[in-house]
């Protein structure tokens, strides 16, 4: 079932937008499935979720950091972190670049932006984007490199407006290009809205029921 889910969802989105299968709350054995069937990139909400089926899945994986994150566990998941989506303030990318020094690296990470009407979604204003973005080319944070922007629509049936707030951060996203080259990517969608995402220039998705099936919540 998973890798049929799978080659149905990349037949769907086509080779120009890159698919992350959101294992959280799902077994290891699920997402060893997935990987037999050539999945590579998988996102977790939690550090201590994605630390465990990092020590018991091949190392070869690409860890995706989706959810919210503390800046007290950003040390847990610098040594091996493969993108870090959700990046929405100036004092998580410090404590980022802090402990990617810590470990040699750099860490690639997505600038969340706001574009959902809920309170209850997270991301940065357009004002804390321009302050960072400056910060960033004046060298501030030399371990981080920022690869493009993440959003989240509004939970809601209305089409229209979830294609717009893509529509929008799409839009953002090119208006900052020309100054800043690197920033390539742009996270949007899910398995309820990711077709509307991609139709408005997401090139990286997040999907997770629609290859898994329904997350178990008990264990959220």
């Amino acid at each position: 079932m998973i890798c049929d889910s799978l080659k149905k969802i990349k037949k769907e989105i086509g080779k120009d937008v890159q698919l992350i299968a959101v294992s959280k709350t799902k077994p290891v054995e699920a997402i060893q499935t997935a990987y037999d069937c050539e999945q590579r990139d998988f996102g977790e909400n939690k550090v201590q979720e994605m630390l465990e089926k990092y020590e018991h899945l091949p190392k070869d994986i690409h860890w995706h950091m989706i959810g919210h994150l503390q800046r007290n566990k950003v040390k847990y998941i610098a040594p091996f972190v493969h993108l870090i989506h959700g990046v929405d303030n100036a004092k998580l990318l410090k404590e980022i670049d802090k402990q990617a020094q810590k470990n040699n690296r750099i860490i690639k990470v997505l600038l969340q932006i706001k574009i959902a009407k809920e309170e209850t979604k997270f991301g940065m204003n357009k004002i804390d984007l321009e302050a960072i973005l400056n910060e960033y080319q004046n060298k501030t944070y030399p371990n981080i490199k920022i690869v493009g922007f993440m959003g989240m629509a509004t939970n809601t049936q209305n089409h229209e407006q979830v294609a717009q707030e893509f529509s929008n951060l799409h839009k953002l996203l090119l208006s900052y290009q020309k100054k800043f080259p690197e920033l390539t990517i742009l996270s949007m969608g899910m398995s309820g809205d990711y077709k509307i995402a991609i139709a408005q220039g997401s090139n990286m998705v997040r999907i997770g029921s629609a290859i898994f099936g329904a997350r178990d919540y008990q264990n959220i």
